[in-house]
Formats: C-alpha cells, sequence, structure tokens
C-alpha cells in the first residue's frame, strides 16, 4: 500500500541488486530507516550510500531524528559509525500453539470479539489510549484514532476486548502472517491500569491462543520492549520461549558526516 512520504529505494552495481532501503514514517521518533545490503556487497560503501539517501529524504519530511532495528553486532557497529546510539532492546518471545487450557475469565469481565462487535474497536482507542504510555519504549507511542482503526487491527475475528459493565477495560488480538497460514503475531495487549492485577490480561491472551489452536494457527510471536517486565512474565507464564534481540537505534538529523 502506497503511503504518503514513504520512499523505497533499491541499489544496483552493474545492473545487479545489491541493496535496498526504506524511509518512512515513526510512531516514536519521527522518521524511521531500514538500509539492507547483500552480504557479498557490503563494507563497499553501498549501505553508507542508501543510508545518507534515507536520512536526506527524512530531513524532507522535516523529521528532527530518525530510528532504525538492527539484530546483529554488525549491523549496530555500522549504525554506531553512522552517528546512531542504542536506545532500546525488543526481545521476541515465541508460542507454539496446541490443544489449549481453558481460559479463566475473571467475574464481572465478559470478553468478545471485535468481529461480533466492531464499535467497540474505537471504544478500545477511547479507554486504552493512556496504555501507550506503559509500553516500555524511550519515548511515548504516538497513535491517532485513524492509525488505530486502520492499522492496529488485522483479524478482527481474531481481535478480542474485556469489557466490565459493557465498557472496555483491556484489548488483545491477532494479526496472521499473510506468507504463512500457520503463523501469527500477537497485536496490541493492553488492560487499563486500575484493572490490572485481576488476571484480565492472562484471560484475554488465552482467548487469543484458543481462537489460533481452532484456526490451525501453529505458532505465536510477540516483541515485548525493555521496560516492559509485566508482559514479558505474562508469557513466560503462559509458555512462550525466547528467540530474537532486536535492537533500537536513534540519530539526531542530519546525519553526522
Amino acid at each position: 500500500m502506497e503511503e504518503p512520504g514513504r520512499l523505497l529505494l533499491v541499489a544496483e552495481e552493474g545492473g545487479v541488486l545489491v541493496g535496498s532501503g526504506v524511509a518512512d514514517r515513526s510512531d516514536l521518533s519521527g522518521g524511521f530507516v531500514c538500509p539492507r545490503v547483500l552480504p557479498e556487497a557490503r563494507r563497499r560503501g553501498v549501505g553508507t550510500a542508501i543510508l545518507r539517501a534515507l536520512a536526506e529524504h527524512s530531513e524532507s519530511q522535516s523529521y528532527q531524528k530518525v530510528a532504525s532495528v538492527v539484530e546483529d553486532e554488525g549491523s549496530l557497529a555500522f549504525a554506531r559509525l553512522a552517528g546512531f546510539a542504542e536506545v532500546d532492546r525488543q526481545l521476541q518471545q515465541i508460542r507454539q500453539v496446541a490443544t489449549e487450557s481453558p481460559r479463566v475469565v475473571p467475574a464481572g469481565i465478559e470478553i468478545v470479539s471485535i468481529a461480533d462487535r466492531p464499535e467497540l474497536w474505537r471504544q478500545a482507542y477511547d479507554r486504552l489510549a493512556e496504555t501507550f504510555a506503559d509500553m516500555g519504549f524511550t519515548n511515548t507511542l504516538q497513535v491517532s484514532l485513524e492509525q488505530w482503526e486502520r492499522e492496529w487491527i488485522g483479524t478482527p475475528e481474531a481481535s478480542f476486548v474485556a469489557l466490565a459493565d459493557g465498557d472496555v477495560v483491556g484489548v488483545a488480538s491477532l494479526k496472521l502472517d499473510a506468507e504463512d497460514s500457520a503463523k501469527a503475531e500477537n497485536g496490541y495487549t493492553a488492560v487499563r491500569r486500575e484493572w490490572r492485577r485481576r488476571g484480565v490480561a492472562k484471560a484475554l491472551k488465552r482467548t487469543t491462543l484458543a481462537w489460533a489452536a481452532d484456526h490451525d494457527i501453529a505458532e505465536i510471536q510477540t516483541w515485548t520492549q525493555r521496560g516492559n517486565e509485566a508482559m514479558r512474565a505474562l508469557n513466560e507464564r503462559l509458555g512462550y520461549r525466547y528467540a530474537t534481540i532486536s535492537i533500537r537505534v536513534e540519530s539526531a538529523l542530519p546525519l553526522s558526516r
């Protein structure tokens, strides 16, 4: 889908593809860039050229700073040389789906799908916007209502809200993998602060696991930020195991030379 302000690049050398790049808006830090170079073309200045082009585009969008994500020490060293500094680490957790235990729903709570009650998705935004500050990011995530309704829901029947007296107190969802129908990713999981430590989040997550089991999904992955230990601990109790570490880096614009 074409997005205003997004830049997509490919890099060729003698007509042969050697790299690519994406520049886009970030909900956290203004701009986001993602330069990629094939292993056989590295250490020849290709990555630097792609990064400079992406950074210049980000400047043209009036961003004051730009972020990226790396997953290995070589990429982290490259980012540091370009003037980026590490600001966060996210941990990937993976859960194999099998025959799932019955969920236990706390007294006074009802869990329904957005497919059955689509009007509740907007109410969830109104009730849960405060929880964006609790995710563990260095900056509070900025999500507009339009983004929430367009980007934060993938499969209404796999998106659930917890209700107390008809009012939304929590949400949990799954995003299906477009390339592998046996895989999914946890979407946003959150509970209003005054309703935490009552088992609401656990019941919501078990609801998504049960839905996954009923729809032939074998594996679910999720990412949690450094500082969001409560969600990470809940995932551990539900049987998630640790996998990849993703490092978020940021730099002021323009990039240092």
